[in-house]
């Protein structure tokens, strides 16, 4: 049947132009609505870099197994920038910190690789790397290393990938360590590709790409995760007292401190469920959760902290344990936080230090106070070849805020010129600056823009913020830590006893209180009486010992570094300049040395941490009444 239905029509005009106007006027705002926001938006430099096209095809390309069936590889990447005139002291010093002892299977050095029949040489990749603007740090952590044997077949297959993804030979080092309870490798990448150009990779592969080749490379060498395999990973999660991935799938569950466990369908869901009930069961027990009805538990406020920190304890436990120390009980082993436990200062000796974080070199020290009370202290990131050896004596305390003289010379000249700063007003301002002095200013404000603190326009003038001042003081603490750090000597205390010169005990041990001080600064009297230094009866060390033990040991060191190098000793006095190459650091009972020398002479002056980053370079120093001041390279450069 059909329906029958008479139109009416209405008085005929022309309404298609204004009908086209209003779909036009609808169209503008719903694109309005669904396109970006108006305004400049972030460059992010996703589209450039090299493999970047690999990462697109290794993400769309369809897989012959399921995920949860590869071999789970974890791949961290950092991205190190050497400022130019900076020197290589941060690499050489990370090249020397992952082959330290200790991350072999029989505790020696690690031993470094590169590709196959290529023999390593750290100095000269150090060399190679002077004037790159970055290079890249990575961490390859397989769940399974253990069962792949040796480690370096597989990062070379792995660098191999890399090479071919990114269209360019590689220069490049590595690391295998073995001293966690996970194998890992650590490769250090040149900022330069074959043509000698700066090499960038595109953040896709970084974040993706290498650890989806790491993935199929260890996966076709093991073959696939078994459903045994996968069980005992996840059971073996439960009861650890660290954070784990079971904990991880619980945290994203919780709402408002709640989690439940619901009812789950078929054996691997079940699986899981009680996988996580039985979690929550040991949470329970360490005191982290709470049961709140049938399935149900309640979370402890900073649950997921406490259990990092608790693995970061397990960490130092089995640090002390590999160096041969007495097992510590958990309450005697301590976070070293100024103010807290009564303590504003800590003063006692090294055990060991560990890493915070290994592709940034954040560090952190186990101290043993002269009570016998053991602390753990984050001392954050040092200067390379900075961080106290073991036995060394250390006094911590809370970090004062105070301003870089850069910063303030920077925030002097924004002032004058209504808040911003060029290398043209500085000179104006500073009539006597050098042109590298400038330049340090330029890269220290090109590493604050990166974190936000201050602005560059295209014309190469720097906009400075009223609070430039405070944000630079907040950026150099996150780095650094809120510890500040003191190494009062270089030397263990056991060495300190017998050693003929001016040592720690000699000077400051005094004020200080503890057994095991007083034991070894007895020692030390006992043999100062023995070589007919101190008188019998005399308890102390007076100023005149002080300065004949002091001038004996400069006079003992130089005489054996003379006859060493065939080269004359200069011992210079205060404003007098000498001009040569920072060659190494001497730990004396005095305290640490720099050893600055040329052809014909060499001369010690006090070591400071920042001539570190220049360990080869040429250097021109003074000795001044605060220590020494020094410029990089003869007669010109960065002052200090």
């Amino acid at each position: 049947m059909t329906d029958e239905f008479t139109p009416r029509l209405g008085r005929i005009r022309d309404r298609g132009r204004g009908g086209d106007l209003r779909f036009a006027q609808q169209l503008k705002k719903a694109a309005a609505r669904l396109g970006r926001p108006p305004g400049k938006t972030r460059f992010t430099g996703a589209g450039l870099g090299r493999g970047g096209a690999s990462a697109r095809a290794l993400e769309m390309r369809g897989r012959r197994l399921a995920d949860f069936r590869l071999r789970r590889v974890i791949v961290k990447t950092h991205i190190s920038r050497a400022p130019k005139g900076g020197g290589t002291g941060a690499l050489k010093a990370h090249l020397g910190y992952i082959q330290r002892d200790g991350v072999e299977r029989d505790g020696s050095g690690g031993e470094l690789y590169g590709r196959e029949g290529a023999v390593p040489d750290a100095d000269g990749f150090a060399g190679r790397c002077e004037d790159d603007r970055h290079q890249f740090r990575i961490i390859v952590s397989a769940e399974d290393a253990g069962q792949l044997g040796d480690l370096k077949e597989t990062t070379r297959a792995l660098m191999a990938h890399m090479e071919a993804d990114l269209g360019t030979r590689l220069d490049w080092l590595a690391v295998d360590h073995h001293n966690t309870g996970h194998p890992h490798t650590h490769i250090v990448i040149r900022g330069k590709d074959a043509d000698g150009n700066d090499l960038v990779i595109a953040p896709a592969y970084i974040r993706e790409g290498l650890a989806t080749r790491a993935q199929d490379i260890v996966t076709e060498r093991l073959g696939p995760r078994r459903d045994l395999e996968i069980a005992e990973a996840r059971q073996s999660e439960v009861t650890k007292e660290r954070f784990t991935g079971l904990d991880r799938s619980i945290l994203a569950d919780v709402s408002e401190g709640l989690v439940r466990v619901p009812n789950a369908d078929g054996p691997a869901g079940r699986f899981e469920q009680s996988l996580r009930r039985a979690r929550l069961r040991h949470l329970e027990f360490l005191k982290f959760a709470s049961p709140a009805g049938r399935d149900a538990w309640r979370l402890t406020p900073g649950w997921d902290a406490a259990l990092k920190a608790m693995g970061h304890r397990g960490d130092v436990l089995r640090a002390l344990a590999a160096k041969g120390q007495a097992h510590v009980p958990d309450e005697n082993l301590r976070q070293f936080d100024p103010g807290a436990h009564g303590r504003e200062r800590l003063v006692g000796t090294v055990l060991t230090s560990l890493p915070e974080d290994e592709l940034l070199d954040r560090r952190s020290l186990v101290v043993e106070d002269f009570h016998g009370g053991r602390w753990m202290v984050d001392i954050g990131m040092r200067e390379p070849g900075s961080i106290p050896p073991d036995g060394a004596v250390v006094e911590l305390g809370a970090r004062r805020a105070t301003l870089r003289e850069i910063d303030a010379s920077i925030v002097r000249i924004a002032k004058r010129s209504g808040g911003i700063y060029s290398e043209a007003l500085h000179e104006d301002a500073e009539l006597g600056s050098t042109r590298a002095w400038r330049q340090g200013h330029v890269r220290r404000l090109e590493a604050l823009r990166r974190e936000g603190i201050a602005g560059r326009s295209p014309d190469g003038t720097w906009s400075i913020p009223e609070n430039f001042a405070d944000k630079a003081m907040r950026y150099d603490a996150s780095r650094t830590g809120r510890i500040e750090l003191q190494v009062r000597s270089w030397l263990p205390l056991k060495d300190q006893v017998r050693h003929a010169g001016l040592t720690w005990l000699d000077s400051n041990a005094a004020e200080l209180s503890g057994d095991n001080l007083a034991t070894v600064r007895r020692a030390r009297l006992d043999f100062l009486r023995q070589e007919g230094w101190l008188g019998d009866g005399v308890s102390e060390v007076d100023e005149a010992l002080r300065i004949r033990l002091r001038a004996m040991e400069l006079s003992r060191t130089s005489g054996t570094l003379a006859a060493a190098t065939g080269r004359g000793s200069v011992e210079l006095t205060q404003g007098e300049r000498f001009e040569g190459r920072f060659e190494k650091a001497i730990d004396l009972g005095q305290g640490r040395l720099a050893l600055i020398g040329n052809s014909q002479e060499f001369a010690l002056v006090p070591w400071r941490p920042e001539m570190e980053r220049h360990r080869g370079r040429e250097m021109t120093v003074t000795p001044t009444a605060r220590g020494v001041s020094w410029i990089i390279g003869i007669g010109r450069g960065l002052g200090r």
